[in-house]
């Protein structure tokens, strides 16, 4: 989670993209929930790669996640952008043991995962309809036999969705090693996973691939707020809201605990978070992030950052974080 996020600006302009809240949840602790809930085996450890100065809000907010799901964290830093095989390198004295690697900017959702064992290497894909802008995943029945990034002829609709299960870290730590020693990188002097994993197949390891249900983007503002709206369709809504007075409510609608919402009209597509305030106003397929204020406003395919205050406004807009507009 070391990139920034500049697609998704103004609202990463302060908040790493990872640390957004998509429907009353950081995008990481989604991943790591999720993978507390569908692996066989307890995780214990959390590595969190990190770009250069992440504030220590960030690190208090990973902190916290690990600690709601008792998991041990661990923060590296990756100094310079060279590559996803670069970033994994950085963490190289935690590449021991099994382990999960996987690109904190995605939201999905998966079945159980039942057995790791007959597996040096699980990917999990996501079927898609134009394969040539992703990395694929090229079977002969069940196990892998290639990765190719953005092919341009068909040759698989299984797209890579940056997900891997790994049973011996020190096996990818080696074949990545091979890359900086034989200078084998891509598009911009970078060094990539998917290499890695090719190198590995090479030496005769087994790769499986395991599909998700469900594979959202969140890189940028639009596809963000897409997502929000596919997690406000298909995860059920507490409908209990005491902060909730003298509204209504059109469904589907997110309301945080403790966000308040008063002669308002809200939804359909509405996700208020933790800490905001709603007064006098009406909003409809919009996000209002943590301890945002919005006061007699008319708000739809908008967005207010967190801490800031809209007021007054009949309108589409995109405010980031620690703003005010009226």
């Amino acid at each position: 989670m070391a990139g920034r996020g500049k697609r998704l600006r103004p609202q990463s302009s302060i908040t790493p993209k990872p640390l957004l809240t998509v429907r009353g949840q950081c995008m990481v602790e989604r991943i790591v929930e999720k993978f507390t809930q569908t692996l066989p085996r307890p995780v214990t450890d959390g590595v969190f790669i990190l770009g250069p100065g992440f504030d220590s809000k960030a690190y208090d907010i990973l902190d916290s996640v690990c600690a709601r799901h008792s998991i041990n964290a661990h923060y590296v830093i990756q100094q310079e952008a060279k590559g996803t095989a670069h970033a994994v390198i950085c963490a190289q004295e935690f590449l021991d043991g099994e382990g999960i690697v996987v690109y904190a900017d995605t939201v999905f959702d998966m079945d159980p995962v039942h057995n790791l064992d007959d597996s040096d290497v699980i990917t999990w894909v996501k079927e898609v309809d134009d394969p040539s802008r992703f990395g694929v995943a090229v079977r002969e029945g069940d196990r892998v036999i290639a990765f190719v990034e953005k092919p341009q002829e068909f040759i698989s609709n299984e797209a890579l969705i940056g997900i891997y299960y790994i049973k011996e870290l020190n096996k990818l730590n080696s074949a990545i090693q091979v890359l900086f020693d034989k200078n084998i990188c891509g598009k911009g002097g970078e060094y990539y996973l998917t290499d890695a994993f090719d190198l590995m197949l090479n030496q005769g390891l087994t790769f499986r691939t395991a599909v998700v249900k469900a594979w959202l983007d969140c890189g940028t503002l639009e596809a963000f707020m897409e997502t929000t709206r596919y997690l406000l369709q298909h995860e059920p809504q507490d409908t209990v809201r005491p902060g909730c007075k003298h509204s209504v409510i059109r469904e589907p609608v997110y309301i945080a605990e403790d966000a308040v919402v008063e002669n308002s009209v809200l939804g359909p597509y509405v996700a208020v978070e933790s800490g905001a305030y709603i007064g006098n106003s009406v909003i409809r397929n919009s996000i209002v992030f943590e301890s945002a204020e919005v006061t007699d406003a008319v708000l739809n395919q908008s967005m207010v950052g967190v801490n800031s205050s809209v007021s007054g406004k009949a309108t589409q807009l995109n405010v980031g974080d620690h703003s005010h507009l009226s």
